[in-house]
């Protein structure tokens, strides 16, 4: 209510110093109105228990997109800390033998929360299945697996998502055209898998089907990999008109088009990583849709203090929102605090 942190608030309360006055007499303002009483029974239990929390995610090496959870995790980590709360990261290379060597070690150890990113859809109901069963809270975030009761969700509708996508493919176009979906995976990945990518383009397809007021779209999908010889041909493109890229290897597709000098295609794709912002500014991607990652971590870790320490409930699904980047809302000044 204050808009600061929970730090900012507890060093108020506590009159721990570094704090404006204006900050001060706004959270003393509020408590007054609200009655705000301390709960005793939480920070007692802060001073004589550590709540130990395993995050289990992707490796960040060459991945920039799970720097930002990351950085929102440590941010969590720091507000939290003084209330008991301690992180432990496992790390995952991007394949399925590195994910269940991983997750075999997090299972042996006793952790009283789990924040997850559940990539490898077969592999990760098999680990929450195991995980349940120490009943202790659990929270997902950049993909939702429904199918495992019980287990908090923080993350984008990707079906609506995808939905969004469309309407953004479709926008302003009145006479027929032709839509290339790239499926643009790395070479140990397995796109069966990844729930994300399917519901993105799941609620893509959607889009098109309910709306009959549309122009004929014509659907092309092609599967290819993130490599050096990322297998992209201007053949490919021939009488394209609009590309979709239902994840953050946007670039690649930008950086092929701007290369071959290829014209008039309207491009969508995902995530605010520093390549795809770049040919967001130069006009090559037309609209990028953000899940806010950095938020995704906090919230998780903020969740989980929740039912740790304070013993409240708390949102078993907390949806992202969803926002829409364009060339004319972002500018190389926000990049920069990236």
């Amino acid at each position: 209510m204050a808009n600061v942190s929970v730090g900012t608030v507890d060093r108020i309360i506590h009159n721990r110093g570094q704090v404006t006055l204006e900050n001060i007499e706004i959270v003393n303002a509020i408590i007054k109105k609200y009655g705000y009483k301390r709960n005793i029974y939480a920070s007692n239990l802060a001073l004589n228990k550590k709540f130990r929390i395993a995050v289990f995610l992707p490796k960040n090496e060459g991945l920039e997109y799970w720097l930002a959870p990351l950085n929102g995790i440590a941010k969590a980590a720091e507000e939290f800390g003084k209330f008991g709360v301690l992180i432990d990261y496992y790390f995952y290379t991007y394949d399925t033998d590195s994910f269940k060597k991983i997750a075999d070690k997090v299972l042996k150890l006793d952790y009283e929360g789990l924040l997850f990113a559940p990539v490898f859809y077969e592999e990760s109901v098999a680990f929450l299945t195991e995980c349940k069963k120490k009943n202790i809270p659990i929270v997902m975030i950049d993909s939702n697996i429904q199918e495992i009761e019980g287990v908090a969700y923080i993350g984008q509708d990707a079906y609506q998502s995808g939905y969004l996508a469309g309407k953004l493919i479709s926008y302003g176009i009145k006479s027929e055209s032709n839509i290339l979906i790239l499926k643009i995976t790395r070479d140990r990945e397995r796109t069966s898998k990844t729930t994300v990518y399917l519901q993105r383009i799941q609620g893509f397809y959607s889009y098109f089907k309910e709306n009959d007021f549309l122009p004929v779209f014509n659907f092309t999908e092609i599967s290819t990999h993130d490599t050096s010889k990322n297998h992209l041909t201007v053949k490919m493109f021939l009488a394209i008109d609009c590309v979709f890229v239902p994840n953050s290897r946007v670039h690649i597709v930008a950086k092929f088009i701007k290369e071959n000098n290829l014209q008039g295609i309207r491009i969508v794709g995902y995530d605010l990583l520093k390549q795809n912002l770049d040919y967001l500014n130069d006009g090559i991607i037309d609209f990028l849709i953000h899940q806010k990652p950095e938020e995704q971590g906090y919230l998780g870790i903020s969740h989980l203090y929740k039912k740790l320490v304070l013993k409240e409930e708390a949102e078993s699904i907390t949806y992202m929102p969803l926002e829409i980047l364009v060339k004319e809302n972002y500018s190389y000044s926000q990049q920069s605090k990236l």
